[in-house]
C-alpha cells in the first residue's frame, strides 16, 4: 500500500457550456479497474441520449491501469485530454467521464481538446481533490491512572485518534502514520513505563489535514 497518494473525495459533477455544446464532467474515486469501468457504464446509461460520453481513468499503486476513450470523437481529442488532466494533477484511483450534448456548432480538434480538458477539470474540482495518508491503528490499553497523562501527551503531539473505549480500563485507538508506527509504539511503551498493553490493528487511509 502506498504511504500517500492524491485522489478525489467523492463522486460529483459540473457542467460547462462551450459554443452551445453542454459538457458535463463527472469524477469519482475508484478502488479497481472494474469499479472504474462500472462507473463509466453507469454514466453512459444515465446519458444514453448524449452525443458522446468520453472517459479516462488511472487505477493502481503504480498507475498500472490506464485507459482513455474518445467515444466517437476524433481520435485524441477527448479521452487523451481527460487522461492528461488526471496525470497532470497527480491523481490516482480516479475515473472521469465528460458527457457532451452537441449544440450545433463544430469546435474543431483544438476546440474539442480544450473543451474536454475544461470539462474534466470541472468534474474533478467538483469532486474535490484530497491527499490520502496511510495510517496504522495502534490500540493502547492503560489503567485509568495513566489516562490523563496519555491523553495530554497524545494531544501535545497532535496524534490522530480513531476512538476511545472506556471499560475496566481505557483503550485508545491511535493512528500514527504507517512509517512511524514502530517509533510510536516505542514511545508509548516508554511513556507508560511498560504498563500499556499495545496491539496493532488495520491499516487505513485518512485525509491529510482532517
Amino acid at each position: 500500500m502506498l504511504n500517500r497518494y492524491r485522489t478525489v473525495r467523492q463522486e460529483n459533477h459540473e457542467e460547462i457550456v462551450v459554443k452551445k455544446s453542454r459538457f458535463i464532467g463527472y469524477a469519482k474515486p475508484v478502488e479497481s479497474e472494474e469499479e472504474a469501468v462500472a462507473f463509466i457504464d453507469e454514466i453512459k446509461r444515465l446519458h444514453r441520449t448524449a452525443t458522446h460520453n468520453c472517459s479516462a481513468y488511472i487505477v493502481g499503486e503504480r498507475d498500472q491501469h490506464q485507459k482513455a476513450s474518445d467515444d466517437g470523437e476524433p481520435s485524441g481529442t477527448a479521452g487523451k485530454p481527460i487522461l492528461e488532466v488526471i496525470r497532470n494533477k497527480g491523481l490516482k484511483n480516479v475515473a472521469v467521464v465528460v458527457t457532451r450534448y452537441f449544440g450545433g456548432i463544430m469546435l474543431g480538434a483544438g476546440g474539442l481538446v480544450r473543451a474536454y480538458t475544461d470539462g474534466a477539470v470541472a468534474g474533478i474540482e467538483a469532486a474535490g481533490e484530497i491527499e490520502l495518508v496511510l495510517h496504522r491503528e495502534v490500540f493502547v490499553e492503560v489503567d485509568y491512572t495513566w489516562y490523563g497523562k496519555l491523553e495530554n501527551e497524545l494531544h501535545a503531539r497532535a496524534m490522530r485518534i480513531g476512538g476511545t473505549e472506556f471499560t475496566d480500563k481505557v483503550t485508545v485507538c491511535c493512528l500514527p502514520e504507517e512509517p512511524d508506527k514502530e517509533s510510536f509504539i516505542a514511545w508509548m511503551t516508554e511513556l507508560t513505563a511498560g504498563q500499556a498493553v499495545i496491539a496493532e490493528g488495520e491499516a487505513r487511509y485518512c485525509i491529510e489535514g482532517e
